[in-house]
């Protein structure tokens, strides 16, 4: 498999007065080459919660469902790990649109294949194959990002193209209720629209995609922007084995592990908050149907404008380092959540302002540990690292905020949840710190080695 998506070779370095053009034109076309690619995939990821009210008809209750759908998520973490070191020895133009095809693929065969929703064994398996190929969007476009764009550039970078999954999930309702019009009323449209708008982002991604500067002719991206982090030397520019990736930057890495265990604490958060709202509101603060909904579009869509804020922070106030954004953004998060929980009953404007405040805070730590993950190893581990914080994400924080959480509110009440919910922004504030001194102890480190040896 791993011929198929072989790294391009380098290739001798063009004239230098078509450096800097080349260079600039290149990085326009990737940019928009993994934003509508990493678009395109949220195209064909969340279309089985669509299709659920007609399985519902059909007979399926919401626990089955519920148990199919969670394939997703466990394949998706599994998949952003594992599929991620795959991606660290692979061309992204090409392991970013197979996977966007394989899982219009899937989608293809929920839509035209009536016997898929026949059981939930075969909706659970399809879904975990869909959720398997999802995990080879993030990987590759940080793969294409830590070779393009420098790490004093990357914050503001990475926040701009976080927001594509918002848009490209706004728009699966739109191409839904597009495909309803168009066929009749049938709710398969759900699956077969939004793919082969998938397929057509697919031929986009191979068309606009390149692989290393390197392989274009151009100079590594430290060189051209003279922006070295500190353990950057030549070595970084070749590929690396997967035991040596695993084994040398992976494992004993404390500083990653320590961000991927605060990726559990941050998602557990962001689903625990967003998964419950319309429940929470309803039992806790007599909110309507109606206006819960409300509450859960905008707890997403104000994500979008704190992403971008967090990605300019960390670059602009703190010069690159990701930690201090991420304590300021996670202890504005905690009070938040205490507002959320502690205000009285009556007061809905105060609740859905606590409630807009979390989502558009929430969304800036789950990018910088993505993008962390990308700079605490060497840009030829860059999918293993970021797949490890995916891992603990999805598996240790999204599953954990559904079946954990949802144990604790029958047992102990929502004030029990928001004392878990709580005690996870704290965690979470404490490993960000624990990150920033060790990267600071090890940056003082470095500069003492230079001027010892100077």
């Amino acid at each position: 498999m791993y011929s198929i998506f072989k790294p391009k070779a380098h290739i001798a370095r063009l004239p230098i007065d078509k450096i800097d053009p080349t260079y600039k034109r290149l990085r326009w076309q990737l940019f928009f080459g993994i934003f509508f690619g990493y678009a395109g995939y949220y195209l064909v990821r969340k279309n089985f919660s669509l299709a659920m009210p007609f399985l519902i008809e059909q007979g399926f209750t919401r626990g089955e469902l519920g148990v199919a759908l969670s394939a997703v998520s466990i394949a998706y973490g599994l998949s952003k790990f594992l599929m991620g070191s795959v991606s660290d020895r692979s061309n992204p133009r090409y392991f970013l649109s197979v996977g966007l095809l394989m899982s219009a693929l899937v989608m293809f065969c929920f839509g035209f294949m009536p016997w898929t929703t026949s059981s939930v064994g075969i909706m659970f398996v399809l879904l975990f194959l869909n959720g398997w190929f999802q995990g080879m969007g993030w990987p590759a476009c940080g793969r294409t990002m830590v070779h393009w764009w420098s790490r004093k550039e990357r914050g503001s970078l990475v926040s701009v193209w976080n927001v594509a999954h918002n848009i490209g999930g706004g728009l699966i309702g739109p191409i839904f209720l597009l495909g309803l019009w168009l066929f009749n009323d049938d709710w398969h449209t759900a699956f077969y629209v939004p793919a082969f708008f998938a397929v057509i982002v697919a031929l986009f991604i191979w068309l606009t995609l390149r692989d290393t500067p390197q392989s274009c002719g151009l100079p590594s991206i430290e060189e051209y922007k003279e922006d070295y982090p500190d353990n950057y030397s030549p070595e970084n520019e070749k590929e690396i084995s997967t035991k040596d990736i695993f084994v040398k930057y992976i494992l004993n890495n404390k500083l990653l592990w320590s961000i991927a265990v605060a990726n559990a604490f941050v998602y557990l958060i962001r689903y625990g908050v967003l998964d419950w709202a319309p429940t929470y509101l309803s039992e806790a603060k007599s909110f309507t149907v109606d206006k819960s909904s409300w509450a859960y579009f905008l707890y997403e869509w104000a994500g979008i404008p704190g992403t971008l804020l967090c990605g300019w922070i960390s670059d602009k106030w703190f010069k690159g380092r990701r930690a201090p954004a991420g304590i300021l953004f996670m202890v504005l998060v905690t009070l938040a959540v205490l507002v959320y929980w502690f205000n009285p009953v009556g007061n809905p404007g105060i609740d859905m302002a606590a409630l807009v405040a979390i989502g558009f805070l929430i969304y800036g730590p789950v990018m910088l540990i993505g993008l962390y993950a990308l700079e605490l190893a060497p840009k030829k581990a860059a999918g293993t690292a970021a797949g490890l914080t995916g891992l603990f994400g999805y598996l240790g924080g999204a599953v954990a905020a559904n079946a954990i959480l949802g144990y604790t509110v029958d047992h102990f009440g929502w004030n029990g949840g928001f004392t878990l919910l709580t005690a996870s922004c704290i965690m979470a504030i404490f490993l960000f710190a624990y990150a920033y001194f060790g990267e600071k102890k090890h940056h003082e480190q470095k500069l003492t080695d230079a001027k010892t040896v100077s």
